[in-house]
């Protein structure tokens, strides 16, 4: 497993912006596209780009916060 797959990653569409809108909750507040495939794409690239700068600064990862709801449950 990679260390960004314990970071959830969310797409949506935005009415108010009409395109679709990437997030991370527990790194970044998001990105945006027109196509949700692609930007799940870009958006798991992002988030490997977020870890790599931190590791390479020395810096603690933030701890992934959201869950999975099978672990809530």
């Amino acid at each position: 497993m990679k260390q960004s797959d314990q970071y959830h990653k969310l797409i949506e569409w935005s009415d108010e912006d009409q395109v679709y809108i990437g997030k991370c909750p527990d790194l970044i507040t998001g990105i945006h596209g027109d196509d949700p495939v692609k930007l799940y794409s870009e958006l798991c690239e992002v988030i490997d780009d977020v870890l790599n700068h931190f590791m390479e600064q020395g810096r603690k990862l933030p701890n992934p916060r959201v869950k999975p709801m099978q672990e809530v449950a």
